[in-house]
């Protein structure tokens, strides 16, 4: 437990004077509803959706749906436009511009960085460890400024594809005395678990998750967030008022309602990373295929730019990572279908 943590310090303070939209919405949701200038004719097509209404706001339905998947309460859940309006969110509460400061561990997901851009927040970065892709938590806490508001890890981490020790992910909650994000958008294709319901012991942890990954739902842009409850009520208080349309909100409930297909289809994807890896690993012109528990493979090549640039004018796309750290010569590879991985190591024995 962070038992010296002081939410209230690190809130901005016009957020903590801001007064939130109050949309029509917030009260009624039923009745003759002439409150909101929506068309009363509705939508130019026939529909069952209702969609000339605006959504509720609240999204509780799915919020409900959210916490009894994770063991938790829908007070700690926030959901938003990918995990990406979470992390610009937390931006937005907790750090002013041109004064405070966040931590991340390259490589790592570069909207963390693009979002701090946006801004004007200074970033501190600390590289993994080279050998593992591990935290390496004393330089970590040792780089930890009195402004530093934030600090930003993933796991399972994307590009590294591994999981963070967990030992070492507690000792930054608990001696981090800011917000520590923990990205989870991977975390239904590893062995480890979330750390979702953990959110209750710890009023500095806020895990981060997606609907875009295992529940292959990545066009519907449903991200969530899970905190104590006073960092979720920031959150709905800075949100745009209607940041879920219905549209969006229906599907999600129709994917956590199918978890057991979810599971089977995760399954299988984890099955076909562990072919497509040892079919790699047989390549000439691979030098390592780095151990995964996300649904890609960062794999070494012996000349990684070159290899990208001919897959693409095979119309067959992957992720050039060889400019970030530690991660020179390196390709990031999505786990596709047996079809297509059979496609993209074809045309990579047609290059080596």
């Amino acid at each position: 437990m962070n038992r010296s943590f002081d939410l209230e310090k690190l809130v901005r303070p016009n957020i903590k004077k801001l007064v939130p939209y109050h949309s029509a919405r917030d009260d009624f949701g039923e009745g003759l509803l002439l409150d909101a200038n929506e068309n009363s004719l509705g939508a130019p097509f026939p529909d069952n959706e209702q969609l000339h209404r605006y959504p509720d706001p609240k999204q509780q339905k799915l919020k409900e749906l959210i916490a009894e998947w994770r063991g938790l309460r829908p007070q700690n859940v926030f959901t938003g436009v990918g995990s990406d309006e979470g992390i610009d969110l937390l931006y937005r509460i907790f750090c002013q511009p041109e004064k405070d400061r966040v931590l991340t561990t390259p490589p790592t997901y570069g909207m963390y960085n693009v979002s701090a851009n946006i801004h004007n927040i200074t970033v501190d970065k600390v590289t993994l460890d080279e050998e593992g892709f591990q935290l390496r938590v004393d330089k970590i806490l040792d780089a930890v400024e009195p402004n530093t508001k934030m600090l930003f890890l993933c796991s399972p981490n994307n590009p590294t594809g591994n999981t963070y020790a967990t030992e070492n992910i507690r000792t930054l909650i608990e001696e981090f005395q800011g917000i520590v994000i923990l990205d989870e958008a991977y975390i239904d294709f590893s062995n480890q678990e979330s750390w979702a319901d953990k959110v209750v012991k710890y009023p500095n942890l806020v895990v981060l998750q997606t609907l875009s990954k295992s529940f292959g739902l990545a066009g519907i842009r449903l991200g969530i967030s899970y905190a104590q409850e006073e960092i979720i009520d920031y959150m709905m208080k800075v949100k745009a008022p209607y940041n879920i349309n219905k549209l969006t909100s229906k599907k999600a409930v129709e994917g956590l309602q199918n978890w057991e297909t979810v599971q089977f289809r995760t399954d299988a994807i984890k099955k076909e990373r562990k072919q497509l890896k040892e079919e790699l690993e047989q390549l000439k012109i691979v030098q390592k295929v780095y151990k995964s528990e996300a649904n890609f493979l960062l794999t070494k090549f012996t000349d990684a730019k070159d290899i990208y640039e001919q897959l693409t004018k095979q119309n067959i796309i992957i992720r050039y990572r060889g400019d970030q750290p530690l991660c020179n010569n390196c390709l990031r590879i999505t786990v596709g279908t047996p079809d297509e991985n059979e496609q993209l190591i074809s045309a990579l024995k047609n290059l080596g």
